[in-house]
């Protein structure tokens, strides 16, 4: 099969295109002919040596996130037969014309969405299930900060805190990011190389933000955090040290929460793709919850992918076809 692997660790010019065996399904996965992969920041972190695969992943082909049609299954997969529009989550291994997936970590692809928009749901929905909802315990008429809402965690986490009943304010990195924000549901969303979001929303009370910043934001983010309010950090891009006054933390009873998804065990993953199957994937089935997929490109274009992603110029996801 073709796929793209990293020959070295660095800038773009350490993605190429390989010829590489196609995987053997355990007994408890699906072998999915991927049609389309999604893109992650991670994989730009793999790229660049910060974020090796879990011990056992194949360890030089990024990729967290696939759709495609289930081509061969194990002896233990009773849910999925061949044929089967699936996307999934990996722990890597999607830039490939084939990949292996736990069979209890795919979900079914609804006829009215494309394998490229597919390709662009798991990582996403899983990252900000767990992180927004199960971590962050968000509830409806209470107000949700996203930090860099164009991105496709933060589209996603706008789309769906909205469809929860939750008022949400954002941050982008432009006026047309802000609009964009705004149109998916955000009450308010703030150009942060223009205004200090911190002023913006000084005497609104905020119940949960979502963080991938770290320490430059920490003490602006508890500033505005309401009694019980709790901070998620989903990444640490900026620094992953700050200062904490525990006074306020106690006296405003916050809670300060956080994980990572990749490494997390495959029980984990089944459970969360069970809540995520049970609570949203009914709003993916009627269209009212549907991925923004700026770009796609081929396989091959891997390293321009990649490039664009580094650069910031995009809203929502980007997405490598077959």
């Amino acid at each position: 099969m073709n796929a793209i692997v990293i020959t070295a660790h660095g800038g773009i010019e350490g993605l190429a295109l390989a010829d590489r065996p196609k995987p053997l399904p355990f007994d408890n996965e699906v072998l999915i002919r991927v049609h389309a992969a999604g893109i992650n920041r991670p994989d730009i972190f793999q790229r660049k040596g910060h974020y090796p695969a879990p011990a056992g992943v194949v360890p030089d082909i990024p990729g967290l996130e696939v759709a495609g049609v289930v081509e061969v299954c194990g002896s233990e997969v009773t849910q999925w037969k061949p044929g089967d529009r699936v996307c999934a989550l990996l722990p890597g291994g999607g830039y490939a014309e084939y990949a292996s997936a736990v069979a209890t970590h795919c979900l079914p692809i609804p006829d009215h969405l494309s394998f490229a928009e597919a390709a662009g749901l798991p990582e996403a929905l899983f990252t900000v299930w767990h992180n927004v909802f199960q971590r962050g315990r968000l509830q409806a008429g209470e107000a949700l900060l996203v930090q860099g809402g164009s991105g496709g965690i933060g589209t996603t986490a706008i789309q769906l805190a909205v469809r929860f009943g939750a008022t949400v304010y954002a941050t982008a990195g432009s006026d047309e990011k802000c609009r964009f924000c705004e149109q998916l549901g955000a009450i308010r969303c703030i150009n942060y190389r223009k205004t200090d979001f911190a002023e913006a929303l000084s005497g609104i009370p905020i119940d949960v933000v979502l963080d991938s910043i770290g320490a430059p934001y920490f003490e602006r983010h508890v500033s505005l955090l309401t009694e019980e309010g709790r901070l998620v950090f989903i990444n640490a891009m900026e620094g992953k040290y700050a200062q904490l006054d525990v006074i306020k933390l106690m006296q405003l009873r916050l809670t300060l929460t956080g994980s990572t998804l990749r490494a997390r065990d495959a029980e984990f993953k089944r459970a969360l793709r069970e809540s995520i199957a049970q609570h949203v994937w009914p709003l993916v089935d009627a269209g009212t919850l549907r991925p923004v997929i700026h770009q796609t490109f081929p396989l091959e274009q891997a390293s321009k992918a990649h490039e664009l992603m580094e650069s910031g110029d995009f809203v929502g996801k980007l997405v490598l076809t077959m």
